[in-house]
């Protein structure tokens, strides 16, 4: 198997510079007084396609050879890879077809229609992505693009924390949602050459704890079909994540689902940004997990911003205070 290196990293952000945004590092003092801590937020809620799984994806799409790219691409995904990928597919003028969860939020699948992308709806369990995927690529040919179980897209997300060290220096720590691991991968690549003393943390919905299982099984836990607000984290660890994570994070910090709806409302209100429930779950880690980051500098990743308006999750739970 092989594991991509910091070097594939900077090849990558070379090679996706021209079809992503270089997205801004935010800060609020509301959150710094709440936490104790600096909290510099690395908004890929601005990125392409409105996650960071843009990235991985361009990586991917634009690395292709002409005779592999003839034949388009194919994944599975709960929606944002499968956004980033119609998005990269595109702009390279070649086909995208992804297989979605027939649960997957609406917007998210309107959303790969209007990039070009086609949707094939399925069960949602990670068997089920997988068996019509594999049809898909055996009647196709199209290259298979993982959501995260690829050194290319990995080597892609790995771009996210290299600009946020480039923007900000030297960091305590950097906490970022995890599900397949895809994004805490790069970051544990790239932060590990640039700023090893860095801590890396990955943030995960109880809901859906089999990150937080693995690491204290040592071995790789799955969890098939778990269900919580945070739609873009229910898949499982897969070899390439779970080498990064099995040796490079510090901890995984677990929250509730009520921790990150209110979380949200509570970006969304200080911050006057767009953040999906996924994106909450870091910064619902800081702020049930305190004691860990008091007077430290620490970089937070809001991983997207793709939700849909008409259901909202505070609008089915009535008890937040407006």
């Amino acid at each position: 198997m092989y594991i991509p290196t910091f070097d594939d990293v900077r090849a990558a952000h070379e090679r996706v510079k021209p079809w992503i945004h270089r997205t801004p590092v935010l800060t609020s003092a509301f959150f710094d007084a709440l936490t104790g801590a600096e909290l510099l937020f690395k908004c890929e809620n601005f990125q392409k396609a409105g996650a960071f799984k843009v990235r991985g994806a361009s990586n991917a799409v634009f690395g292709l050879s002409r005779d592999k790219a003839k034949y388009g691409v194919a994944s599975h995904s709960s929606g944002n890879h499968a956004l980033s990928l119609s998005y990269a597919a595109g702009r390279r003028g070649i086909k995208a077809t992804v297989v979605m969860p027939r649960t997957a939020p609406d917007a998210k699948k309107d959303a790969v229609r209007g990039y070009g992308g086609i949707v094939l709806e399925c069960e949602p369990s990670t068997a089920a992505r997988e068996a019509m995927l594999e049809e898909v690529v055996d009647e196709t040919g199209a290259d298979f693009v993982h959501p995260y179980n690829d050194d290319r897209v990995i080597a892609g997300q790995g771009t996210c924390s290299l600009e946020l060290h480039e923007d900000v220096g030297p960091l305590d720590a950097v906490v970022a949602p995890i599900g397949g691991g895809g994004m805490i991968s790069g970051t544990c690549l790239t932060m590990s050459a640039l700023s090893p003393q860095t801590k890396i943390y990955a943030a995960e919905p109880k809901n859906a704890d089999d990150v937080y299982r693995s690491v204290r099984e040592g071995r790789i836990v799955e969890d098939d079909a778990p269900q919580t607000v945070a739609d873009g984290l229910k898949v499982s660890l897969r070899p390439r994540t779970w080498h990064f994570v099995s040796n490079y994070v510090a901890d995984v910090l677990l929250v509730t689902e009520e921790e990150i709806i209110e979380t949200m409302y509570l970006v969304w209100q200080r911050m006057k940004i767009v953040i999906e429930p996924s994106s909450a779950v870091a910064l619902a880690a800081i702020l049930k997990n305190r004691n860990l980051f008091i007077g430290k500098r620490v970089g937070v990743i809001f991983t997207g911003g793709n939700v849909d308006l008409t259901k909202l999750p505070w609008m089915q739970t009535n008890n937040l205070e407006k």
